[in-house]
Parts: structure tokens; sequence; C-alpha cells
């Protein structure tokens, strides 16, 4: 039976899990939710998900939420060596730099991206400079340990592909889309490393999935 996911893949936390399913060659269905009559806090939802969010997965009789979460539960159910189990050591710095991307790159991105994207485009908002440009101070301190990281190592974790850069590839792929993405020509390594995820045939799929329902 094909894994569940409920949410829309436009949705970055949605998104990351199905790159993850996409990697690890699952059977899955999107069962689109409606956020528009609030779909996402219905009985129904929240039953899967508590905070009335998205993504929720639901494989057989088992049902997750919070995307990290699930991504793992997909790569390790399929033995990827995108988690580097295997190795300990390696393993431990996946999970270090999935929380960098959790704590020092989604947050700011995803203020940046209400703000320049959802704010405007979907409920006649006027974007706030003032916050926008605080996010972007945020990211830019980021994206100078990334870049610092990525002189040393081809991926953030080391020399081999992981979730923990498969993770970056929703938001980074919406900074693309706003006006501030040519900040990412101060730091060429990191503008590499994202060119180089978005170029996965993987991601690739993702992407389209994200445009259609955008």
């Amino acid at each position: 039976m094909a894994m569940k996911v409920y949410g829309l893949p436009m949705s970055t936390n949605v998104a990351r899990v199905l790159v993850c399913l996409e990697e690890a060659g699952e059977q899955y269905e999107v069962v689109p939710i409606d956020f528009s009559i609030a779909e996402h806090k219905s009985p129904e939802h929240t039953s899967r998900n508590p905070f009335g969010q998205v993504p929720a997965l639901q494989d057989g009789d088992l049902i997750l939420f919070e995307s990290r979460a699930i991504s793992k539960y997909v790569l390790r159910k399929n033995n990827s060596e995108l988690l580097k189990e295997h190795n300990l050591s390696d393993a431990a710095k996946v999970d270090v730099w999935l929380e960098a991307e959790s704590h020092h790159f989604d947050e700011p991105m995803s203020v940046v991206i209400y703000q320049c994207l959802i704010l405007p485009v979907y409920f006649g908002g006027q974007t706030d400079a003032k916050v926008v440009e605080e996010n972007l101070e945020k990211l830019k301190k980021t994206f100078q340990v990334y870049e610092e990281r990525l002189c040393k190592f081809r991926y953030l974790a080391g020399d081999f592909l992981s979730l923990a850069d498969l993770s970056h590839f929703p938001t980074a792929y919406y900074l693309l889309a706003t006006p501030h993405a040519a900040m990412l020509d101060k730091f060429p390594l990191v503008k590499a490393w994202i060119d180089g995820m978005l170029a996965r045939p993987s991601v690739k799929k993702v992407i389209e999935m994200m445009k259609a329902t955008a």
C-alpha cells in the first residue's frame, strides 16, 4: 500500500518529505489539504497532525507529523544512505546540520518567503521591508557559516550528500523566486551547492509538483 502524504507540494514542509520519498523510490499518494476552507483545522486532519499543520504521513496504521521526522522515517525504512546511519560519526554530523537547517536557515527564510511571496500574492498585503531586512541579515550570517563549511567539504555534513543538504531545497527554491536571490552572489560556494541540489532528478520532479499547486 502506498504511503499517503497530506498537504500541498507547494508547502516547503510537504516538499521536504516528497523529495525523500522520491530519493527512496517509495510509492506514495499526495492527499491535498485545502487551507482556504480551514481543512487543516478539521477534526479529521487534526487526528493526523494535532497542531493542524501539514504534512502528515500515513503508512498503514502508522501516522506521523513533523516533516523532518517523517523524512527520517522514510529514509530509514528504505535504508537510505542520506542518513549515514551505518557510521555513528557521519550520522551525528547529518543530525547537527539538519538542526542547523531548521534553526538558522528555515526560520529566517520562512519569514522572508511569507513577506515577499505569500503575503502580497495570496493575501494582498504589503511586504514589511524592515522585517525582511532583519531576517536577511540572519541569513547572511548563516550563509557565511555555510560558505566556510563548503570550503572544506563538498556538502554540509561532509563529502557526501545527506538529508541535511536536501532539507534546504524547498526554501532555497523559494529564495530564488524572491527579489533577494542576488544575495547568493556573495556566497559562491553556497550558490553552487544550491544549484547542485536543484539539478537532482528527485528535486526537479518535486519542483514541478510545487509549481502545479502554487
